[in-house]
């Protein structure tokens, strides 16, 4: 049993440490990039309804992409950066998805009373924590260069 239990152990220990290689941080801004200008695009021409969220869930895998990949230097610095920007990204998103729909539903309640309701979808929550991280990490490291 114990053998069984430092199997399982090792490999989330594995699967809590993966990155990506540093040159997917190009390949995930591109992706996020052509996805956002897609997005535009299409504002000007009819499309399926399936193209709006596969183009959102691209987007989200692209900032994901960059999100998860190791830095050129990958030290135990940088690494402690990027948990601090995941727990501020993830406290800050959890916050975010608890107040924002109450805002919408307020503001929708002063413009249009009969049509307010309360929701809020997956993308702009999932999104908005993938930003925070990367906005986080990157001035962590920028701050780390000049103490």
């Amino acid at each position: 049993m114990e053998e069984y239990c430092n199997s399982e152990s090792k490999r989330l220990e594995r699967w809590g440490n993966f990155q990506l290689p540093n040159r997917f941080i190009k390949i995930g801004w591109g992706i996020v990039i052509m996805t956002f200008l897609l997005m535009i695009a299409k504002r000007f021409v009819v499309e399926p309804d399936w193209v709006k969220p596969l183009l959102r869930n691209i987007m989200i895998l692209g900032f994901l992409m960059v999100s998860i990949s190791r830095e050129k230097i990958e030290d135990e610095y940088v690494a402690k950066l990027r948990s601090l920007s995941y727990r501020l990204a993830i406290l800050i998103g959890v916050l975010y998805a608890m107040v924002q729909p109450y805002v919408t539903y307020a503001i929708e309640l002063l413009i249009a009373p009969e049509g307010a309701k309360v929701d809020e979808g997956y993308f702009q929550v999932l999104l908005y924590i993938l930003l925070i991280q990367l906005l986080f990490f990157n001035a962590l490291k920028r701050l780390a260069k000049f103490p």
